[in-house]
């Protein structure tokens, strides 16, 4: 049974998204300031509580963003809940929060969602291009 894929383009405001449960790639990346923040995410919410009745044995997210503003925080906060209970479910989970090198405010909300979500958690800076 294989679930479908979700995949969102880019734009100005809003991350490229990938949830591909074949190919076991799970990754946000971009800047993160939709004008309806929820009708954005809520797509995202709804595919992994569907992904998390048959998920993978390992399933690794990563998050790499070059901005988001608050509203987005609270719903990254929301997605990585939805990954805890995967977690809490004895799943193997790991969230990959990559961040500019030099951006101490991805940095630091990268450390405090790891405090807040206490699954295991890798910080990766990223280098300057």
């Amino acid at each position: 049974m294989s679930m479908e894929r979700l995949y969102l383009e880019p734009t100005l405001t809003t991350p490229k998204v990938i949830f591909d449960r074949d190919s076991g790639e799970f990754t946000i990346q971009g800047k993160s300031l939709p004008e309806d923040v929820k009708s954005f995410y809520a797509p995202l919410i709804a595919w992994l509580d569907d992904y998390a009745k048959n998920p993978n044995k390992i399933s690794i997210f990563e998050f790499d963003f070059e901005y988001f503003n608050t509203a987005s925080s609270k719903m990254i906060l929301i997605l990585m809940n939805r990954i805890k209970e995967l977690f809490k479910k004895g799943n193997e989970v790991q969230i990959v929060w990559k961040f500019p090198q030099h951006d101490a405010e991805l940095e630091e909300a990268g450390e405090e969602l790891a405090e807040l979500i206490s699954v295991p958690f890798k910080l990766v800076p990223k280098p300057e291009m």
